[in-house]
């Protein structure tokens, strides 16, 4: 499957989707655009070819043809106009607006690690050992979390990351990660997270009163959306927690573990038209 986000050549992406369409239907032709755009065909293979560019009026003819979903012909859009830019400023600012769609690779966590996500503290464990050196000192590891955990739970959390291939004990007895970054796959997302959501939000619950308010940030929407603000909001966050995952992961001297949650949910019934 062609992903948009993949691309930096809006070119090469209409070839691709071009010839990845064509091949499961051959009426999805040269004409067929043609009809769906108003692009002549000869026109549209030296736009494939790079010897045009393309209107900047046809941008939402080609996101209706391709069904982009609104993330998807943002993209593209940025895509067009970085493809069409002539100055190295203009160049700058729509290549650092693609960035911001790209998502850190991370290692997946498959279905039979979802254990890892049963406890707050195992991912906390994990990050710790990220930026603090640990070599076996479970009094100091439990100490370190807040709110501060057991030396058992210490010592079965370093077991289980151990157990799983996140982190790893080098020649000198210190534990590293074995990746900076894990996620979850599709598949265990829901079952496997949901105990873990439900810990981390009690975590920000106790924090208003466990965490000065100058080292915490807790705030609150109340809004009336319709299924497309909600759409929106939905992507928007989406593209918040990609941004985010940047500044992490660019990061040289992190001293602490933190946790920001996202919650988006109704608190009224869904009205009818």
């Amino acid at each position: 499957m062609v992903n948009i986000f993949d691309y930096y050549d809006y070119r090469k992406f209409l070839r691709d989707s071009y010839e990845e369409m064509h091949s499961k239907d051959v009426k999805f032709s040269y004409r067929f655009i043609q009809n769906k755009t108003g692009i002549d065909p000869g026109f549209l293979v030296k736009v494939f070819n790079g010897q045009k560019s393309l209107p900047e009026k046809a941008i939402p003819r080609f996101i209706k043809l391709l069904k982009l979903d609104e993330r998807q012909s943002d993209y593209f859009t940025n895509l067009v106009f970085y493809g069409r830019a002539k100055s190295d400023i203009q160049k700058k600012n729509y290549f650092e607006k693609l960035i911001s769609y790209k998502e850190p690779k991370c290692k997946v966590v498959e279905t039979d690690l979802y254990e890892f996500y049963s406890k707050w503290y195992y991912t906390a464990i994990r990050e710790l050992i990220g930026i603090h050196p640990f070599s076996g000192d479970f009094e100091e590891l439990a100490g370190l979390l807040v709110p501060q955990i057991t030396v058992s739970e210490a010592r079965e959390g370093v077991e289980l990351l151990e157990r799983l291939g996140l982190i790893s004990k080098d020649q000198n007895g210190r534990y590293n990660q074995t990746d900076r970054f894990i996620t979850t796959g599709d598949k265990c997302r829901k079952n496997a997270t949901q105990t873990f959501h439900k810990e981390t939000i009690l975590l920000a619950s106790n924090a208003l009163e466990r965490i000065p308010q100058e080292r915490r940030d807790i705030s609150t929407i109340t809004a009336t959306l319709s299924a497309d603000g909600f759409s929106k909001l939905k992507n928007k966050m989406t593209e918040f927690r990609n941004e985010i995952l940047k500044i992490v992961q660019e990061e040289k001297n992190a001293t602490g573990v933190y946790h920001l949650n996202f919650q988006l949910f109704p608190i009224s019934k869904i009205l009818q038209d």
